[in-house]
């Protein structure tokens, strides 16, 4: 890209350079060939350097007068002459530089080689965002919050000035371009080692399909995180290798199925995106008739979940474009819609789903329905996450933001993988399983427990990473010990262990306290706040795991070292 802007240099200023050389040579040689007279008044001829340096002061309109000898008339109409050949020549090219200066296709190109210094410069890994929108917003800030390196790129360049006045601390490095195309992903780095994702979160289905592919022809190792609505698109997906589709409505779809039928399999997976450790009472979905107002999609999804769910439900099939045509209003309430209403059963209906494409229609549906039924259930899907405040204000039992809901699942995936993975697991549990695990969370750390995840290696658990090595034998039950009395327990619970042996990736849930822990596995761990400072201290540090082990405090120092035998790997 640097060569593509010297290249655009070069054949735009070649005519202009050229021009600016004719007229000072055609004035240079003039000068030095017409005879002047000294203070003596001997004949002289100006050198290559006077002539050079007068000509110069002179185009450029400086002027600083005759040198070095007062000129003779000869002298003065040449200059005269010239005055105006190397004035009009370098206004000539000083208006080249101007219109190069303005240039778009140079200012691109400086622009694509800029980008691609500040990418080849990040040596952490990072993830690849295509597209700037609401989800992607929220996606980078959480990213970015946590030191996570992103780069963006959008085909809109003022969304890419929106980037850049957001002043991302560290820096999000980001470039207009079409994202369908390969050269585009590869000038964002999707070849390098580094590169961990890439993100892909259009509305359309097709246009993602075709660039997930792409992403896999240009690096198999590389995660590619896709949004797919439709089944058959799904499925294609899974084909060509994707691991990881998002489907906004298949999500809804499993949320609401749980809700009714499993509340407390809903709940941990709530717990993982930041919801309390409690079902509130508004939260109980009734369990009789519910009205679906919205057939599309997410209304098919939502229809799917109570099937599944064995609730009776009737559909209205409104398409939100067809009704503002036929009604020349988004107002959803005339004596034709109350009619629809009632005909569908609302005054026996025990909660009612707005669930078209736009937000205003799903707003007057449901205020609609509290008029006729003031005790009806309601559920309301938001398409933006800009209207959240009319939601909130609305006063809707339970709302689906669309938006957030995908850029929730899209976070967890890149920043929380053994979070994800325990929300597909629980999903194969049943209720009572997991009312149990609510239980013991609760009883063990309190109603609102915190939850992260680790690898145990040498960066984040040192002095556990090399006792491991050294073959030493540690168990998690010796992780949960307090650092102040190791007699005591923390608040902790363990989630998920995840290690890698001979036959792959291994994954336990609730792993026991007796398991033996293996260098470089991976912890999903449920605790407070005071039992997470302690539980980094013990795998950090020598001393603290020490204790917690024997019960003995480690001496510091020479009598440490020699009291200190950590065990031989056999």
């Amino acid at each position: 890209m640097e060569s593509n802007s010297a290249w655009i240099i070069i054949h735009r200023m070649r005519i202009p350079i050229l021009v600016i050389i004719i007229t000072f040579a055609i004035s240079i040689i003039g000068l030095m060939l017409i005879p002047g007279r000294d203070a003596n008044g001997n004949v002289y001829h100006f050198s290559f350097f006077d002539a050079f340096y007068f000509v110069s002061y002179m185009a450029t309109t400086i002027g600083f007068g005759e040198i070095p000898y007062e000129f003779t008339y000869p002298q003065r109409l040449w200059v005269n002459f010239t005055i105006f050949l190397t004035v009009i020549g370098w206004f000539y090219g000083i208006g080249n530089i101007v219109a190069l200066v303005q240039d778009k296709k140079l200012a691109r190109e400086l622009a694509v080689a800029r980008f691609r210094n500040k990418i080849k410069k990040i040596t952490e890994p990072f993830i690849i965002v295509l597209g700037y929108n609401n989800v992607t917003r929220e996606i980078i800030n959480r990213l970015n919050s946590e030191g996570i390196r992103i780069v963006v790129v959008d085909k809109d360049e003022t969304k890419i000035e929106q980037i850049e006045l957001e002043n991302y601390i560290p820096e999000v490095p980001a470039i207009s371009a079409d994202t369908t195309k390969p050269a585009t992903l590869k000038i964002a780095g999707i070849h390098q080692k580094n590169c961990k994702a890439v993100v892909v979160l259009f509305e359309d289905d097709i246009k993602n399909a075709k660039i997930a592919l792409m992403c896999k022809l240009l690096n198999k190792r590389v995660d590619v995180i896709v949004k797919s609505t439709t089944k058959e698109n799904t499925e294609h997906l899974r084909n060509i290798g994707i691991r990881h589709i998002e489907d906004p409505f298949k999500i809804i779809s499993d949320r609401l199925y749980f809700e009714i039928t499993a509340p407390y399999i809903w709940l941990l997976e709530m717990w993982i995106f930041g919801h309390i450790l409690r079902i509130r009472k508004r939260e109980f979905l009734p369990k009789s008739k519910y009205i679906i107002c919205g057939y599309g999609r997410m209304g098919h999804a939502l229809a799917s979940a109570l099937e599944r769910a064995g609730i009776e439900y009737v559909s209205i099939d409104i398409k939100s474009s067809d009704y503002k045509k036929k009604k020349q209003s988004a107002i959803y309430g005339d004596a034709e819609d109350i009619k629809m209403l009632m005909d569908a059963g609302i005054k026996d209906a025990s909660c009612i789903i707005a669930a078209t494409k736009d937000d205003m229609i799903n707003l007057t549906i449901i205020s609609t329905a509290k008029k006729l039924n003031p005790s009806i259930y309601t559920i309301a899907r938001e398409n933006s996450l800009e209207d959240i405040s009319i939601f909130k204000s609305a006063r809707v039992d339970k709302v689906y933001i669309l938006e957030r809901i995908l850029a929730k699942y899209t976070y967890n995936f890149i920043a929380n993988p053994l979070a994800n993975k325990f929300i597909r697991l629980i999903h194969k549990k049943d209720n009572v399983w997991a009312m149990n695990l609510v239980g013991q969370l609760s009883a063990t750390i309190g109603q609102n427990p915190d939850h992260f995840e680790i690898t145990l290696d040498e960066e984040h658990a040192y002095a556990l990473w090399h006792e491991l090595q050294n073959g030493q034998t540690i168990t998690l039950e010796v992780l949960k010990r307090s650092r102040h009395n190791w007699q005591k327990r923390n608040k902790i619970l363990f989630l998920l262990y995840e290690y890698e042996d001979e036959n792959g990736r291994q994954t336990i849930l609730l792993p026991p306290d007796t398991l033996e822990i293996k260098p470089g596995a991976k912890l999903l761990i449920a605790c407070d706040e005071e039992s997470r400072i302690d539980f980094e201290y013990i795998i950090s540090n020598y001393y603290e795991l020490y204790y917690v082990r024997t019960g003995e405090e480690l001496t510091p120092g020479i009598l440490g070292y020699l009291n200190f035998k950590p065990a031989k790997a056999s």
